[in-house]
């Protein structure tokens, strides 16, 4: 008889699981349906495991010198997409340039949604007094020109490196996530859990971590995701101005920079198309992810 009971329980155990699964399964259930979000997957692992295991067959050092007799050459089996200004491989340039792209596009978007992340969790949990001023504070910093305020810093810093312009540009770049996270924050105070949680004396900061935050990581996971193309877009951008990353980091914005002559954008294509046509796949590739994971956030809430 018990054990006729324990199997049914666990059978019970079994079939919710089944109808409620994890987010991360929900969202591999997704994206396995999808057949552009699957393959921008596999073609993103790709590039990245490229890219990120390209100095085990890269000489970074050979590749940072000059070769002035080898400036400007086309494609060939010796240089698979030509030769820079320099007299530099294109093709190794490629590569690094895709990491510190990548790796500046994650750092950002980390930095920035872990502190729009708090400050959201803040303003929403206390609501009352406390919201209104966090609130003030936020819609006068959304007011100020972000992009030229960065494009000053960076100007006026003297050497800086590749972490103070992650930093920099997660300075600026966390403002929407706090007001999006702030929002369902608003709301989830409202619910039974939170006020029994409260009426039980449980700390405020542990209802914020261990209560409130777990209901609100699909929407954290989507923002991220989804920012992370536009994070990489930015530092791409900024390079290409020449208020990004230092002279002589490689980066895909370095090399799209080239494409400011007409006459190398004309003669020199693979130079800069090359670079340009990766952070096209590369967006997109994050773009279709990022619709997939958002597609199982909402069939997950509405379960829920």
């Amino acid at each position: 008889m018990k054990d006729t009971i324990i199997l049914d329980e666990k059978q019970l155990i079994a079939k919710e699981k089944e109808n409620n699964p994890s987010f991360l399964k929900t969202i591999w259930r997704e994206i396995k349906h999808d057949k552009m979000a699957l393959g921008s997957v596999v073609l993103l692992i790709i590039i990245l495991l490229t890219a990120y295991l390209s100095p085990l067959f890269i000489d970074q050092v050979a590749l940072g010198k000059m070769n002035f007799l080898k400036t400007w050459k086309p494609p060939s089996a010796e240089n698979w997409l030509g030769t820079d200004d320099g007299g530099r491989d294109v093709f190794g340039q490629l590569l690094l340039g895709t990491r510190n792209s990548f790796t500046i596009g994650i750092c950002v978007t980390v930095i920035a949604g872990l502190f729009g992340l708090g400050y959201g969790l803040i303003s929403g949990y206390y609501g009352g007094m406390v919201d209104n001023i966090m609130m003030r504070v936020l819609e006068f910093l959304m007011v100020l020109p972000s992009l030229m305020i960065i494009i000053v810093i960076v100007t006026i810093i003297p050497n800086y490196s590749i972490f103070t312009f992650i930093l920099v540009m997660s300075s600026f770049y966390w403002f929407s996530k706090a007001r999006l996270i702030r929002s369902r924050a608003l709301q989830e105070r409202e619910l039974d859990y939170i006020n029994a949680s409260k009426t039980l004396g449980t700390p405020s900061w542990k209802i914020m971590l261990f209560e409130m935050f777990p209901n609100l990581s699909s929407l954290v996971i989507v923002n991220m995701t989804l920012s992370l193309a536009g994070n990489i877009g930015l530092e791409t951008g900024l390079t290409y101005l020449g208020f990004g990353l230092p002279l002589g980091t490689p980066s895909l914005g370095t090399l799209i920079s080239f494409a400011k002559n007409p006459d190398i954008v004309m003669n020199k294509w693979w130079v800069w198309l090359p670079a340009a046509l990766l952070i096209l796949v590369m967006m997109l590739c994050i773009n279709y992810v990022g619709q997939a994971i958002k597609r199982a956030s909402d069939a997950r809430q509405r379960l829920a």
